[in-house]
């Protein structure tokens, strides 16, 4: 189903709302007890994942009666919400608080993210600061924008075309099986900076920006790269995934390979096969 302007205006105010309500107030506020633990001890989630999640599960459904709700908690209570994302004709996938270890350790590099899925393609991808309140969004063919309240929306190009040594590379090594990260590293030593925010939303912002050139990653989860992946495509790169064209957010393949550039189409070769 195509999007409204009246729906997206509606998510995009949905998401400002549930960080001012649930994120910002807990940010560097936050008691040991306010926070757990998920899978293992860096796999971190907190009151305000949980809260927010809640509330821009609420605030979908409004919006979007009968979309399947795919966030980041939900899945983790109930894994079988990814096998009804599989079939789903319109799904809805949140990521509360992408960033969370850096939420939970006071750092202000973390944010909301928010895609549309409609039968496994992403419609509609929304990436959001909630300590500056700004976003980027993109739909397809329709461009990526940065948005601030107030100010006309600026179109994102993605990066310039600049010669590898100077490429700044998103690799999360501490995602990679050990036995894998000195091959990791090496296959890094061609770029000028490879390193990790730990956080999604940011990194995929800095490509959208310019300001860098290539993401790999060992996993894909889709509430951390439905939205991101559609706004560098719609910047001008491109995403491999299992060494193929494209991302499927329901079915995605490993590993997953983002280039600011869609020229930079080999780069992928590289990777193939580094998966966790």
């Amino acid at each position: 189903m195509p999007l409204t302007d009246d729906v997206i205006a509606g998510l995009i105010e949905a998401v400002r709302q549930a960080a001012r309500d649930q994120i910002l107030p807990r940010f560097r506020n936050l008691s040991p007890d306010q926070i757990d633990t998920k899978t293992g001890p860096e796999d971190l989630v907190t009151e305000a994942d949980r809260a927010a999640e809640a509330q821009l599960t609420e605030a979908a459904g409004r919006l979007l009666p009968g979309a399947l709700v795919v966030g980041e908690e939900g899945v983790a209570a109930d894994p079988g919400i990814l096998d009804r994302f599989a079939t789903a004709d319109l799904a809805v996938v949140i990521d509360p608080v992408d960033g969370t270890w850096n939420f939970a350790s006071g750092l202000a590099c973390f944010g909301v993210i928010l895609a549309v899925v409609e039968r496994g393609r992403t419609i509609f991808g929304l990436l959001y600061d909630p300590v500056l309140d700004d976003w980027i969004l993109a739909t397809p063919s329709g461009g990526a924008w940065f948005c601030r309240p107030g100010q006309a929306p600026q179109r994102l190009s993605g990066p310039p075309a600049r010669p590898r040594e100077r490429w700044q590379a998103f690799v999360p090594l501490s995602l990679y099986a050990s036995e894998q990260r000195a091959a990791i590293s090496a296959l890094s030593e061609g770029y000028g900076r490879a390193f990790s925010l730990r956080c999604s939303c940011h990194e995929y912002r800095m490509m959208a920006f310019g300001h860098a050139d290539l993401m790999v990653a060992p996993m894909a989860k889709p509430w951390d790269h439905a939205a991101g992946v559609l706004i560098v495509q719609e910047c001008g790169g491109a995403v491999w995934t299992g060494g193929q064209p494209g991302y499927d957010p329901a079915a995605p393949r490993l590993p997953l390979v983002v280039t600011g550039r869609a020229e930079e189409a080999g780069e992928w070769a590289a990777w193939q096969g580094f998966t966790q």
